[in-house]
């Protein structure tokens, strides 16, 4: 029976063969590897991926896919909503001290799984992606434009980011209104020490009214934190390096 696809779980199933063969290529799965997918949907990329590691653990929602994908002996089925999983104890249970996650992920929660993965980068060795083009040119983007703010420094601090190729609606079924990207992100080995609520903080204040300087935004809250050092304000949001970002969340 034809599964039909459910706009309430953002379902786009990739049926391009040559964009899901490039897809793998990028992952490049070994024997072995503690590799996880969100939404695998109707297993256009779970087979191959399957085929190549030969045990794979899918996180999908959507009952009735579960169901089909439980009667894989070659699959590890976890049915729930992604943000309500708990990656440490998905590690554990996988005798896994790096998890390798991938996936097509729902294009209306896309930034929330990413920043639901965000405090467990330490237990994962790369993420491979398929989201909207626009979130990914937000994610890799560069100081200075306009596609750099708040998720380019929350997840840059913290992750290589590299937008590897695009990928065009025909290539899914039913076809999605926006044009797709495949995103590598590597944690970094040693990261930045500091808190990343209060970066977060920073960050969303500082991006809070990108057209004026900083010393309206971001200088009056560090006046409220009783901030003492330096920090040029006299630049916009979107002028300031991710490490200066950092830097300045460390000295607070």
């Amino acid at each position: 029976m034809k599964h039909l696809a459910r706009k309430r779980f953002g379902q786009h199933f990739l049926t391009d063969s040559a964009i899901i063969a490039g897809i793998v290529r990028a992952i490049d799965p070994r024997p072995g590897q503690a590799l996880v997918e969100i939404g695998p949907g109707l297993a256009a990329l779970t087979q191959p991926l399957v085929e190549r590691s030969g045990h794979l653990t899918v996180i999908e929602l959507d009952r009735d896919l579960a169901a089909r994908l439980r009667q894989r002996p070659d699959l590890d089925v976890v049915e729930s909503d992604v943000l309500q999983v708990d990656w440490r104890a998905l590690a554990a249970r996988l005798g896994a001290p790096r998890l390798r996650v991938v996936g097509n992920l729902p294009y209306n929660i896309s930034s929330p799984i990413l920043f639901h993965l965000l405090p467990v980068a330490d237990i994962v060795e790369d993420q491979h992606f398929m989201l909207q083009k626009e979130v990914v040119d937000r994610m890799a983007a560069a100081p200075g434009s306009k596609a750099y703010g708040r998720l380019s420094v929350m997840l840059q601090w913290r992750y290589d980011i590299e937008s590897l190729f695009d990928v065009p609606p025909e290539s899914f079924d039913p076809p999605p209104a926006v044009d797709s990207a495949i995103v590598r992100m590597l944690p970094w080995p040693q990261p930045p020490v500091l808190d990343a609520a209060r970066l977060e903080e920073m960050v969303q204040v500082a991006f809070s009214q990108r057209r004026k300087l900083l010393r309206h935004t971001l200088g009056r809250w560090l006046d409220e934190q009783g901030f003492s050092g330096s920090f040029d304000l006299q630049r916009r949001a979107e002028e300031v390096p991710v490490a200066e970002y950092v830097g300045l969340a460390q000295a607070l």
